[in-house]
């Protein structure tokens, strides 16, 4: 299993490293553990954290309502809670 995936009773947390301010949203790799997202939202006002969760939900054909950011909401690094799925499924549908 991927070391920046972690499986947990209510779904999945996926440790992520968050590039703001970048040309387009896209996955960038894995590095030190943590999936690497750029994301063209600025950090400023929440607008990385919801694109980044809408951007998620949409890789994993999930409702967005079901993300949520769970830590470092105002960092780079974050944890986010994927509920409702299976660690398979996600590393199925994140295609790096």
């Amino acid at each position: 299993m991927a070391d920046y995936l972690v499986q947990v009773p209510d779904g999945v947390i996926l440790h992520l490293k968050v590039l703001p301010r970048s040309s387009r949203n896209q996955l960038a790799g894995s590095h030190n553990g943590e999936l690497k997202l750029k994301l063209t939202a600025p950090p400023v006002d929440g607008a990385a954290n919801r694109c980044c969760c809408e951007y998620l939900a949409k890789l994993l054909r999930v409702p967005a309502g079901s993300i949520d950011v769970i830590a470092g909401t105002s960092s780079r690094h974050k944890k986010v809670l994927i509920r409702d799925i299976g660690s398979t499924d996600v590393l199925n549908r994140l295609t790096i």
